[in-house]
Formats: C-alpha cells, structure tokens, sequence
C-alpha cells in the first residue's frame, strides 16, 4: 500500500540559470527534469542517497512567484509530499484546523493541493498524489540537456538529508507533521523533534523556540569532502545550507 513520501525541497529564485553551477558545478547534484508554464519554470536536482531539490523561475509579468521574491527574496519556498490520495490528505488537513488552497485534480497524472503558510508554520507545504510511477523524466517533462563534448563532470555528490525549521511548540509541530503528514516521530539529540516518511530519504528537523519565527531555518546535508557554501543564506539560492551527521 502505498503511503505519504517526502518528495523535495523547493527553493525560489530570480533566475533559475544562477542556479545550475550552485546545485550541480558545487554540489554534484544530477540534473534530473524540469517544466515549463506560463507562470513560473522549474528544475531538480537529485543528489546521493536520493534528496531532490527543486528550483522554481517566476514567469510572465506577475504570480504568486514574484511576490515571494519581492517580499522574502530568494529562499525556500515549499516542500512537497507525495500522497496515496489528494483527498484524504485534503480532509485530514481540514479536520485539524487547516485551509486547503490551490487544489487542482485537472491532471490525471499530478493532482496538487497545498497548505497556506500563514497557518503551515512559516513554509507552504505542497500534498500531490501521482497516479505515475516516479521515473527520472515524468510524462510531459523536459529531460536534462546531455553534456556538451568535453564538458568537465560536475563535483562528487553532497547528501541532502532534510530540512530544519522552528516551529512555537511540540504540540503545533507534531499535529501539522506528524498528523496531517503522517510523519514518524523521533526526538533528536538536541531536544528538536525529527520526522521521517518510510521510504523517502528526507527527513524534518523541528526545532522548538516559542520567541522565534516559525519557518525554514536551513537545508541539511552531510558530505565526505569540503563543500563551498557560506554560513549565512546562499547569495543565489536564499537558503542557508549547515552541515550535519547523516544517520
């Protein structure tokens, strides 16, 4: 039977060309597909052990793009779970409180729904259910350009393993990833709560502080060699990447 996936981390920037010599040329990331709308266009990124980002393009004169840019800068956006049924996930979500916007079950192979960040503590979070196996190339999506000749390969792969946010209680935390996502609760070392999804290699680092901002405090990831990344947010992406065990 199938069950609730951590699918990637999505990311907003001005111009997703900046994009490609961060996530690939430094962090050997895996050009995996990407679409094309009228609103905005996006691309993935696959690493080792399977994280997946995704960066998102604002398109055309105006959309919901260009006013995260305009107001927050480049940054995380929203993370994506993949659910056996769009639905259910919409009901659960209600039953606790929730609002569903932008639901859309107009495509047979990708139905989509998403909670508010007002309410999702400080990030968008994305329920889609997908009636496709997940492949390398999705039906309907640009493959990766191949490498020209003579192209250099990209660095060895960091892992990505997750996100890390705050939220203003365990209580909060725990009804919005472990209820309406169904994520498996386990407490970290450092007193924050760790949600994982059986069969997905990401995982959600919840970090309690009632006085602090709910929302995305930074992407995790671990590697074997030296990784060029700054302490504060990316210049290009917005996010701050740390550094961290795997498990």
């Amino acid at each position: 039977m199938r069950s609730v996936l951590f699918d990637h981390i999505a990311i907003a920037v001005p111009r997703l060309a900046d994009a490609e010599a961060v996530l690939a040329g430094e962090l050997g990331g895996r050009s995996t597909f990407g679409m094309t709308t009228d609103e905005y266009r996006f691309w993935h990124w696959r690493y080792e052990g399977g994280g997946d980002l995704e960066v998102l393009e604002p398109a055309g004169a105006d959309g919901f793009l260009h006013r995260f840019i305009a107001q927050h800068g480049p940054g995380i956006h929203h993370v994506t779970f993949t659910v056996p049924s769009l639905a259910e996930a919409c009901d659960r979500a209600g039953t606790h409180g929730y609002s569903i916007v932008g639901y859309d079950d107009s495509d047979p192979e990708w139905s989509e729904a998403f909670l508010h960040p007002k309410q999702a503590q400080g990030i968008v979070v994305q329920f889609a259910q997908t009636n496709a196996d997940r492949a390398d190339v999705p039906p309907g999506h640009e493959a990766p350009p191949k490498p020209a000749p003579g192209a250099r390969d990209s660095a060895s792969p960091i892992k990505v393993l997750g996100l890390r946010l705050s939220a203003h209680s365990r209580e909060r935390a725990h009804t919005q990833w472990g209820t309406v996502v169904q994520g498996v609760r386990a407490d970290g070392e450092d007193g924050a709560l760790v949600y994982r999804w059986p069969g997905s290699f990401l995982r959600l680092v919840v970090e309690i502080d009632p006085a602090r901002d709910e929302g995305p405090l930074c992407i995790e990831y671990s590697s074997r060699r030296a990784v060029r990344l700054p302490d504060d947010p990316h210049p290009v992406l917005g996010a701050v990447f740390k550094r961290s065990r795997a498990d």
